[in-house]
């Protein structure tokens, strides 16, 4: 017997070194399914993609953005981040639109039986 589907949202982040030019290359994913309590995300950075595509990023900031979108998943708390301790409204702040050097694309959706290994299937077919 298959496990059942479930309905999720998604959203790619995407590296955005001059917010300016409205460039970006895909970084990461976050992934939410609110029936299988589930939110996590997981990103892949390209040093050598990256750096031909920009060469003045400041990679630190990349990495340290995608670590505060993995620790605001786990609902770590720290100064500066509001207080969200349901997994939807984590998911809906870190799917708003921001003007950073890391940002999330527009929401989609669909159904899997595995929303980890979903997560795993988009990270590779979105980010590579």
């Amino acid at each position: 017997m298959t496990a059942p589907l479930v309905g999720y949202q998604y959203v790619a982040l995407r590296c955005v070194p001059r917010v300016d030019r409205d460039e970006f290359i895909n970084v990461g994913v976050v992934l939410h399914s609110q029936s299988a309590d589930f939110l996590d995300c997981a990103f892949v950075v390209d040093p050598e993609r990256l750096r031909s595509f920009s060469t003045d990023l400041d990679r630190a900031a990349v990495d340290a953005a995608l670590q505060t979108v993995c620790s605001i998943c786990r609902g770590e708390q720290a100064p500066g981040r509001p207080a969200l301790d349901r997994l939807g409204p984590r998911f809906g702040w870190l799917a708003a639109p921001r003007s950073t050097v890391v940002q999330p694309g527009p929401v989609h959706g669909g159904l899997t039986s595995d929303p980890a290994a979903e997560l795993q299937r988009l990270l590779i077919r979105l980010v590579g």
